[in-house]
């Protein structure tokens, strides 16, 4: 049996997260984070399938054939902890100190998944006839690739026609105190590698040879000026920039042949990604550079606007913690944009962001215990009991 007890939640969440800080999950390993969790879920009444490839466990675990179908997201792993000497107790020996839980997770997102789960078991335990499903997704490489993991889930779901209404991810999303932020979208991701040619030759002799970064750079003042989009009501305006340029043999005689440049748009639902790249292209053409680029799409974007999920986490934010969510889609990407494939509705609630990949990680005791109850009350919202005849 699952080491907690259902009928006290909060001293459950609490020795979950410990629990699962102790497994050392760094990206991609899940050292045993998701048996232990399995083990929690299917005394709860799920079945549970691994859904494992490339090296990447995945859980997908189930409670219910009925709509709704509301799911609980996340990972077990964790970026790697860096110099243990600096963590003022080791980082996979879960402590408390002050009020707080240290570890390396605690916050992003061991800490998240204990909530949910002790909040499914309590939610279970008291509403067994609730109507519709619940589901959990599990990844063990969010912080690494992302090729094998949360995606390998929803084309199984996408494949079976198995849709989700809602879903809760748990990242930590809190700026300054809980429930001060839900993540209602992500901007997507697009980056590209551009490769400028010229003409090599001795820097004493430039008229026997074509400086590409020379030729380029007239058409990067260009670029870095344009307004892409204005943005909407959910998004600011589409960003772009340049991360890394290289060009030249490393002599300081030679005009290189060739620049190469790395760039990433953080685009809206306001641009498209074809868009973007015709109107980058059209500026290349404009100045008549010879060139090659070529483009990776990390992420879509994604949005909830307001509506039963939306509205349900205000109301149980506000309700646990007195503060009024504000909605975002601040910030990089989550495995949000893959379950937004195959879900209606999808948002990111969890714990204050401060600590998370730094040293000594940690989460407030008290955070964890009130985010378990925001989930639980997200349950009781979204999947009622079934009315009595």
């Amino acid at each position: 049996m699952p080491d907690s007890d259902p009928a006290n939640p909060p001293a459950a969440a609490l020795a979950l997260a410990e629990q699962l800080i102790s497994c050392p999950s760094v990206t991609p390993d899940d050292a045993g984070c998701m048996a232990l969790i399995a083990q929690h879920l299917e005394c709860a009444g799920f079945a549970c399938e691994f859904v494992n490839r490339g090296g990447v466990t995945n859980l997908w675990a189930r409670r219910g054939i009925r709509a709704p179908l509301f799911c609980f997201a996340g990972h077990t792993d964790v970026v790697p902890s860096g110099p243990t000497e600096r963590w003022q107790s080791p980082p996979f020996t879960p402590t408390r100190r002050n009020g707080k839980l240290y570890g390396r997770g605690a916050a992003d997102m061991k800490g998240p998944l204990a909530a949910f789960v002790t909040a499914i078991e309590a939610f279970v335990a008291a509403h067994p006839q609730h109507t519709g499903s619940i589901a959990v997704l599990l990844t063990s490489d969010e912080e690494g690739d992302a090729v094998d993991g949360t995606v390998a889930v929803t084309e199984m779901l996408a494949a079976r026609g198995e849709t989700l209404d809602y879903c809760v991810v748990g990242e930590p999303t809190a700026v300054e105190s809980l429930g001060d932020t839900i993540k209602n979208g992500r901007r997507g991701s697009l980056t590209g590698k551009l490769i400028v040619k010229g003409v090599q030759g001795h820097i004493a002799y430039p008229h026997l040879a074509k400086n590409p970064i020379h030729l380029v750079a007239p058409a990067i003042a260009e670029l870095a000026t344009i307004e892409w989009d204005r943005g909407n009501e959910f998004f600011p305006p589409t960003t772009w920039q340049i991360s890394n340029i290289h060009g030249g043999t490393g002599a300081g005689n030679v005009i290189p042949g060739s620049v190469e440049i790395l760039f990433n748009f953080r685009f809206a639902t306001a641009s498209t990604p074809d868009g973007l790249k015709d109107k980058f292209c059209a500026v290349l053409d404009r100045h008549g550079l010879d060139y090659e680029v070529v483009w990776t799409l990390g992420a879509k974007p994604f949005v909830t606007g307001r509506g039963p999920l939306v509205d349900a986490a205000i109301d149980a934010i506000r309700t646990e913690t007195g503060i009024t969510a504000e909605l975002s889609t601040s910030g990089g990407t989550s495995d949000g944009r893959f379950i937004a494939e195959v879900c209606r509705e999808v948002v990111e609630i969890g714990p204050v962001n401060a600590s998370i990949h730094k040293i000594d990680e940690h989460v407030d005791i008290d955070d964890l215990v009130r985010l378990s109850a925001i989930y639980r009350r997200l349950l009781e919202q979204l999947l009622p009991d079934e009315a009595t005849p």
